[in-house]
């Protein structure tokens, strides 16, 4: 596909966001139109895409599947509307020209029909961040009903949403940690049995974390960094049965890329430290997990908070200040 380059709207073309350095935000420019070019693609008129951080890692080059290409059209999903009127959630593959678009090109084989009166904006907002709790539960630690989960990381939008897809998929106990004290308030309301506040110095920290969550079976993983290298010598040291398993998926590093692993951790307790992600869980089984969440979002079982902005705002979009748990949509 080749890149996007600047030109005036007609019908081959269409308008988008885009990034054209990785150290600026996109700007709202008319570009051509790549062309279906394989069996399965058709052109959809997009009438919702979330700006995740997922995106935003792309748009600034810093991804792990990032190749450098520039220009570039960000947006890995989206809401649109296919050439027989259907509604389609749409999953994008690694392309230069993504869903942040009035019109982009989707592969059926990667869509979802969305039933009619479907809301596209909160789909939008909820599946990107939903997906990565739901994939991770189901297809990484094959969580069964009863078992215990902590999400690490539990106050910002994707770990909010892991707490109640968590309780949703039959978890016995679920904990909730984070920083952000008036977002753990508000987590029982969302299905959180315990919080746990990882504010303070690390032993305050290591203490609770050991006594609220000592016996789960699951973590979910979106902090990485500091607070995973507190919380996991806390677990293995404070549970009733080292043998028993506790799965560690990783989710997310907002808090670093990095940790110091201690050799004896693993050899001390049955720790499984598991990635998920894009990768690590093939396109297939991901897109077999679409469906169900999609309708747990239109049916408004998964509390989300979308903020919808016209794309032509999308410079302004980019840098507005968002209340944690809220997902910028950009609206054509």
């Amino acid at each position: 596909m080749s890149a996007p380059m600047s030109a005036p709207a007609s019908a081959g073309t269409t308008h988008a966001a885009v990034v054209r350095s990785f150290d600026a935000p996109p700007r709202y420019e008319a570009v051509p139109l790549p062309e279906p070019s394989a069996e399965h693609e058709i052109t959809v008129d997009v009438l919702a895409a979330g700006l995740h951080p997922r995106v935003r890692s792309a748009a600034d080059g810093s991804h792990y599947t990032s190749e450098g290409t520039l220009p570039l059209v960000p947006g890995i999903d989206g809401v649109g509307r296919a050439p027989d009127g259907e509604l389609l959630y749409f999953v994008l593959p690694g392309t230069a020209f993504g869903s942040m678009a009035e019109r982009t090109v989707a592969d059926r084989r990667r869509a979802l029909v969305l039933p009619a009166g479907t809301d596209p904006i909160a789909v939008a907002a909820g599946m990107n961040p939903g997906m990565s709790s739901w994939v991770a539960l189901r297809r990484r630690a094959g969580l069964r009903p009863g078992q215990d989960v902590l999400v690490l990381g539990a106050t910002g939008g994707a770990g909010r949403l892991a707490v109640q897809i968590a309780r949703a998929l039959g978890a016995g106990r679920v904990i909730g940690a984070g920083r952000d004290a008036e977002r753990l308030k508000l987590l029982p309301g969302l299905g959180a049995d315990e919080t746990v506040s990882l504010e303070g110095a690390d032993g305050d920290v290591a203490r609770r974390l050991g006594a609220a969550a000592a016996d789960v079976d699951v973590v979910l993983d979106y902090l990485w960094g500091r607070p995973a290298q507190q919380a996991m010598p806390a677990l293995a040291r404070a549970r009733a049965d080292r043998a028993e398993p506790l799965a560690w998926i990783q989710i997310g590093a907002v808090a670093g890329a990095d940790i110091a692993l201690p050799s004896a951790l693993l050899r001390a307790a049955n720790l499984r430290i598991m990635g998920s992600g894009q990768g690590s869980v093939g396109a297939a089984a991901i897109l077999a997990e679409l469906p169900e969440l999609a309708e747990r979002i239109s049916a408004g079982d998964l509390a989300v908070d979308p903020l919808a902005m016209p794309l032509a705002e999308v410079e302004r979009a980019w840098s507005a200040p968002v209340e944690p748990g809220r997902r910028v949509v950009l609206t054509p």
